[in-house]
């Protein structure tokens, strides 16, 4: 189950970034608070459908009373603080895109993965070695690497544009660090199902979408032009992409860690690359090359297992034949 849900989410965030994107080249531009309350819409109702099909073959009925219990308990309002940092960071996260080229925002996007980090250190009081920080920076590095042709290649943004953008970024990072790891922190701390803090995420997520999303941040749009002004088929490729990434990430924390999910993220970076090479006519360079193998090479040193200590053989003579055989320790400290 890790492991497939880390290939399902890179799959789901190579396709995001390129519709997201795509949503974004037609005019008129849609209003993005639109998009965002409705992937977490959509999200309630797949979640909603999940947790009812569990209960119904557990215990071969559905009783709303007791589901409507499980999901507004008193536990429920831990959910609200997450809930309000996702939809920021989503309604950043469509504003930096439309800023800035896709290049410079999926380069300048993986920072989430050092605000998780540190967000891992100081929040849950997890410690990382120094293999893996070095991965970490590894990551960073190739990242950086496989973008720079393509930045190349794009236009050049305006820089009152572009500080704006790179700001918008910088605070959608810390976002979601602060998001990914409180969240991981209450899934791994509970006994309610992964779909029950999904739907109790997925509620408290529309009441900032609403109001301080469609009515604050674009009510003057929306009022004047309407709900669906502006949406293509890109758009709503978008929003199933958001709404099925919420639960893909849900499970990643659940049986992996948030660092992990922001791995397969920066490997879906190089797979949407690959992608363009089709669909944009991108070419593939050394630096290219070379970023993708540092990001793969930094994977695999972050999934290695720091608990085992190696194995030590030291040789014994043998008094009996005078010959000398292995003797195999475990150096890990006794219980």
């Amino acid at each position: 189950m890790k492991y497939l849900s880390l290939l399902i989410l890179v799959v789901q965030n190579s396709a995001l970034v390129l519709v997201m994107r795509q949503s974004r080249h037609f005019e008129p531009r849609y209003a993005t608070s639109t998009a965002v309350a409705l992937s977490e819409l959509s999200k309630l109702f797949i979640c909603l459908y999940m947790h009812a099909r569990d209960e119904f073959r557990t215990k071969g009925r559905i009783q709303p009373g007791e589901i409507f219990s499980e999901i507004f308990g008193r536990d429920a309002w831990k959910l609200m603080i997450p809930a309000g940092l996702y939809t920021l960071q989503n309604n950043l996260q469509y504003v930096a895109v439309t800023l800035l080229d896709a290049a410079t925002f999926q380069v300048t996007y993986q920072l989430k993965i050092l605000t998780t980090a540190l967000c891992t250190v100081i929040i849950l009081r997890r410690s990382l070695s120094a293999k893996k920080w070095f991965s970490l920076v590894l990551l960073t590095i190739g990242v950086i690497l496989v973008q720079i042709k393509t930045d190349i290649s794009d236009d050049v943004e305006k820089s009152s544009q572009r500080l704006l953008g790179l700001a918008t970024v910088v605070c959608a990072c810390v976002l979601s660090g602060l998001a990914g790891v409180y969240f991981e922190k209450i899934l791994k701390g509970t006994r309610a199902s992964l779909w029950v803090r999904n739907i109790q995420l997925s509620f408290f997520s529309l009441f900032p979408a609403f109001f301080l999303g469609i009515l604050w941040m674009d009510g003057e749009s929306v009022m004047s032009n309407g709900f669906w002004y502006g949406y293509n088929i890109y758009t709503f490729m978008a929003i199933a992409c958001q709404a099925c990434g919420g639960i893909i990430v849900a499970m990643v924390v659940k049986y992996a860690d948030n660092i992990l999910k922001g791995f397969a993220t920066s490997i879906s970076i190089i797979v949407s690359s690959l992608c363009s090479i089709y669909l944009f006519d991108f070419h593939v360079t050394f630096v290219f090359i070379i970023g993708s193998s540092l990001v793969i090479y930094s994977s695999y040193i972050y999934g290695l297992d720091d608990s085992k200590k190696p194995v030590t053989y030291q040789p014994m003579k043998n008094t009996e034949n005078n010959e000398f055989t292995l003797k195999i320790e475990d150096s890990r400290p006794s219980a």
